[in-house]
């Protein structure tokens, strides 16, 4: 079995076309005054004369491309003890419990 080299029928095709790369295929399709499907996309969302059946369909068909899909993520403790996390916003929500809490 050959390891290398010279062999009849590899690689790419004489004559064939260069392979383009996606960002030189966006920077072509800007150049060209064309929209990209993306900001159409988005261009039909925010069109308020557009029906609104329209506008959500454009925006389902866009969020993915916009927004990335969120991942759950394990935390695990090395220890055997519960894990308390604290932010900011969890030291804001005990002191809107303790004025609630003072309320008549």
């Amino acid at each position: 079995m050959s390891k290398g080299g010279h062999r009849p029928g590899a690689g790419r095709p004489k004559g064939s076309r260069q392979v383009r790369s996606s960002a030189s295929t966006i920077r072509a399709a800007k150049a060209s005054g064309q929209p990209m499907p993306l900001d159409y996309l988005l261009d039909v969302m925010n069109d308020a004369q557009q029906a609104l059946k329209d506008r959500l369909s454009a925006a389902i068909a866009a969020a993915p491309y916009v927004h990335p899909r969120l991942q759950s993520v394990a935390i695990q403790n090395s220890r055997s003890e519960p894990l308390y996390i604290q932010s900011e916003l969890g030291e804001a929500l005990k002191a809107l419990a303790e004025i609630a809490r003072q309320r008549p």
